[in-house]
């Protein structure tokens, strides 16, 4: 478990979060995605989006941070994606780096501290699990949430050569 609520956990939603980034280059023109579902009703949703400039590393931080976000009331999310550096991040390193004013064990800065910063916020918020998968390997909601993320890292680089 990467965080918890202080109140009771029992009546919050169950949902699932799928998350996936991708960028040609690294860095380069990126995309994240995202696929929320809530089991019990079947409903879903679907989104991507992407920058021009980036790293695979921020695609994947930002498939977490609109996934999330888009959880209009505290929940239990369990979140699968096949980024160690950023399921890790969450469930390993995240209070350490807290801790050490957002620096690494060796004192040298966080990557990507704004976008941790912005995760850590949405864990004060949502009780999540995380489970790592594979990349590439048949997972149906991974390998989606791969295409909509180098559909949009296509598209970046497609606004870029306009």
């Amino acid at each position: 478990m990467v965080s918890a609520l202080s109140s009771s956990t029992s009546t919050l939603p169950a949902v699932e979060l799928y998350t996936d980034g991708a960028c040609l280059g690294n860095p380069g023109p990126g995309g994240w995605a995202f696929i929320l579902r809530h089991p019990e009703t079947g409903k879903s949703k679907e989104q991507s989006g992407g920058e021009s400039q980036t790293t695979n590393n921020r695609m994947e931080l930002m498939a977490v941070i609109e996934g999330l976000s888009a959880l209009r009331t505290p929940s239990r999310v369990k979140l699968v994606g096949d980024s160690e550096y950023v399921l890790k991040g969450m469930s390993e390193w995240l209070a350490g780096w807290k801790r050490r004013g957002w620096r690494k064990a060796d004192k040298s800065p966080v990557l990507n501290a704004d976008l941790w910063e912005r995760i850590d916020a949405l864990l004060q918020r949502h009780q999540v699990i995380v489970e790592w998968t594979r990349g590439h390997a048949g997972h149906v909601e991974n390998e989606r949430c791969d295409k909509l993320a180098c559909d949009e890292a296509r598209r970046q680089a497609a606004k870029g050569k306009k």
